[in-house]
């Protein structure tokens, strides 16, 4: 009896646990993709479109911002391999990076963060979707480090299938804020988007920070560190 609670005990954990990875995906990559402060420059780079180019322009930068992240899950392994690239190593790295970015959201500029040729170039040719909204606002070295990060956290194919997930949940809802951002923009307001991004940059910086200490614990107790204190103690 005793064993069949504890099998179905084993069975349910075991479900809620690609539940439980898509949820980790999803709070790690949208602070730091953060579609609410790329919308106003969404807004402002497609002010000259209609309605329908707009809205293709927003379905194709989330697309792309999908694609990229996608990519840098499946092939994160591989890159980790090829430089010879630990996994505590870049655990605390991306850490770093993450909370770097949270940092610098508490205190967040309202210029717009992409440079005027930039802007002036996404106007002329009406093709922002991956440059520069999706590359490198949405999908940035942090938002790739993260993903690489939360590959290093799963050895199996449901693992990857829920991270995959969540990145595509990211997608939808960074979809959803651009397609909405005009109306988004003038109910917030500048305080409003300031206050949201100054929140988002604190739950990145308790990520980063997470990340670096889990990296650092992992570092400090593996086996080749074990080995050498306890071959200097033996000595």
């Amino acid at each position: 009896m005793i064993d069949a609670w504890l099998t179905l005990i084993g069975a349910t954990f075991g479900a809620l646990l690609p539940i439980a990875k898509i949820g980790a995906t999803f709070g790690a990559l949208l602070p730091i993709a953060n579609p609410f402060s790329t919308a106003p420059v969404f807004a402002s780079l497609s002010s000259r479109m209609g309605n329908s180019r707009r809205n293709q322009q927003a379905r194709m930068s989330c697309i792309y911002m999908a694609s990229v992240l996608l990519v840098s899950l499946v092939a994160g392994a591989m890159i980790l391999e090829f430089f010879g690239i630990s996994m505590p190593a870049l655990r605390i790295a991306g850490g770093l990076i993450v909370a770097k970015v949270g940092f610098s959201m508490l205190s967040p500029v309202r210029e717009a963060q992409v440079a005027d040729e930039d802007e002036k170039e996404g106007q002329e040719k009406s093709e922002i979707a991956f440059t520069p909204i999706a590359m490198p606002l949405l999908s940035g070295p942090g938002s790739i480090a993260v993903t690489i990060s939360m590959a290093t956290t799963v050895d199996t194919t449901p693992g990857y299938v829920a991270v995959g997930a969540g990145i595509l949940l990211v997608s939808i809802v960074s979809w959803l804020v651009l397609r909405s951002s005009t109306r988004i923009i003038d109910y917030l307001g500048h305080t409003g988007v300031d206050v949201l991004t100054r929140l988002m940059g604190l739950v990145l910086v308790g990520i980063g920070i997470q990340f670096i200490v889990t990296g650092l614990f992992e570092l400090v107790t593996s086996e080749a560190i074990v080995a050498a204190i306890r071959e200097a103690y033996s000595s």
